[in-house]
């Protein structure tokens, strides 16, 4: 083991623990470095479709599918004016599914199998000090274990920074977290049981409805009786409303109670916790990686969880940065170009879902609308009606079809311009929503597919190992990925 090369994971939330047990299972030395004892309680249910995929790969499937969470066919929307049931059975596979999970259970099930593919991870470790190669490559990390004071030092060939918020480079080395300002938001919830669904939505789907003050709720079923009911809105206008009723659960309750598509789904249901409150401010990193190094998962960018993303992007950024980790470390590819990769197919996931959240809340217009609007962010299928493109999209499997390499990937432009308003400030530069500077989000991203690009005619392959690759597709391997969210055994990628 001494030349196997050696990366060092700091982080084992689902970005961490899926990037180091898909590169363990490459056959490369992972080390995993956790702040806190599994499993601990976080928030976030709902899993998209695109999930099953990775779990194959990562070798995380079997454990997640014999847990018992609560399988997720679609979701239910009432937004506005209008209602949108997305059947996944009837608008993209007859046995699409994922789970509305427990997290606690969810994350430790991941991380134990990190475990499982050979990682060595150490938890209760508390990451003080990246140690760096000059100005840019990190090489070693200072650490201190619980109730221990000595600090430790670890080495490493690369370094995978999947810290989530506390964005150990991005915001507290690098400097480089810039927020989403308009949508700075709060989340407030808590769990009830004998609540029940919209009689008209697929199993187990998560109900989203909004509020006429610009907030929305969600509705999600766990497997044990339970229900997550959440409410986001703007932090300003949350502050205003919260002094007004003077507590966290009084703002919460009145909110419920004057909602009359809540009121409904709560009648005779009773609460079972206590209100919980976290900051929803989204943001996005000014880079995803850099030499020796790529930050993954909420460490690299947080999105409002109108569309349930969370996991899909932690997960997904884990499977395209292992790709791209494991093909550099073998001497396949210059690592510049390798992350080059990961980098773009990250931020690509990013702001196309960032186009579809800010849309809907800033100028929603209707559903045709919406759904066109998505349409031209994919070209996925050409086949697809709009409301079938949105629903791939939403489900994370236009991602997993693209960075396969089975359809033509959208450009990169494309999904800028539809996020763009196009109204310059008075420095010329191009501001996104009244704030943010598009080139926080898209940094040189600019149309990197051509035909002098490096990374032109790229997709992942895991045959024979996890990497990246341009060799042409077989007719089996076209077969496997026609669908990627219901082969019963081959892992959906290839």
């Amino acid at each position: 083991m001494g030349n196997t090369p050696h990366v060092l994971v700091i982080g084992g939330g689902p970005g961490g623990s899926t990037t180091a047990a898909l590169l363990a299972r490459a056959g490369i030395r992972v080390t995993l470095l956790e702040r806190d004892q599994f499993p601990r309680y976080h928030i976030g249910e709902s899993l998209l479709a695109s999930g099953l995929s990775t779990l194959r790969l990562s070798g995380a499937y079997d454990a997640v599918a014999a847990h018992g969470f609560q399988v997720k066919r679609g979701g239910f929307f009432e937004w506005r004016n209008d209602v949108w049931r997305l059947n996944w059975a009837e608008l993209v596979a007859a046995d699409a599914q994922s789970w509305q999970v427990d997290r606690a259970a969810f994350d430790d099930i991941l991380l134990r199998n990190a475990t499982a593919q050979g990682v060595e991870v150490i938890e209760q470790a508390t990451v003080r000090e990246v140690i760096f190669d000059g100005a840019e490559r990190p090489t070693a990390v200072e650490w201190t274990k619980a109730g221990d004071d000595q600090t430790l030092t670890t080495s490493f060939d690369f370094l995978v920074d999947a810290s989530g918020r506390a964005g150990l480079l991005s915001r507290r080395h690098f400097n480089m977290r810039r927020p989403l300002p308009d949508l700075q938001n709060i989340a407030i919830w808590s769990y009830w049981t004998g609540a029940r669904l919209h009689p008209e939505s697929p199993e187990g789907a998560i109900n989203v409805v909004s509020t006429e003050e610009g907030g929305w709720f969600w509705h999600i079923p766990l497997a044990d009786g339970r229900f997550s009911v959440g409410y986001v809105i703007a932090a300003s206008r949350a502050a205003q409303m919260r002094a007004e009723h003077g507590s966290d659960a009084a703002y919460y309750d009145y909110m419920l109670r004057n909602s009359p598509g809540m009121s409904q789904r709560l009648a005779g249901a009773q609460q079972v916790a206590e209100v919980r409150v976290e900051q929803d401010y989204s943001y996005v990193s000014e880079r995803f990686c850099g030499p020796g190094y790529a930050i993954v998962g909420d460490a690299a960018a947080f999105l409002d969880p109108l569309l349930s993303t969370g996991v899909h992007l932690a997960t997904y950024g884990g499977l395209t940065a292992a790709a791209a980790i494991a093909t550099s470390l073998r001497g396949e590819m210059a690592e510049s170009d390798a992350l080059d990769f990961y980098e773009y197919t990250a931020r690509r996931a990013f702001g196309r879902f960032l186009s579809l959240v800010t849309r809907m809340y800033r100028d929603y217009i209707g559903s045709a609308e919406y759904f066109s609007h998505a349409r031209r962010l994919t070209n996925e299928h050409s086949s697809d009606t709009a409301q079938e493109s949105f629903t791939r999209i939403s489900a994370g499997l236009t991602d997993v079809v693209e960075t396969s390499g089975q359809a033509e990937r959208v450009g990169t432009d494309t999904i800028v311009a539809e996020v763009e308003n196009h109204q310059p400030d008075q420095e010329g530069n191009i501001r996104y929503m009244g704030g943010l500077d598009m080139s926080v989000v898209w940094d040189h991203w600019r149309d990197p597919l051509g035909p002098d690009s490096a990374m032109d005619g790229l997709r992942i392959t895991t045959e024979p190992v996890l990497g990246l690759t341009r060799r042409p597709r077989t007719d089996a391997e076209i077969s496997a990925i026609a669908r990627p969210v219901v082969p019963p055994t081959a892992p959906g990628l290839h």
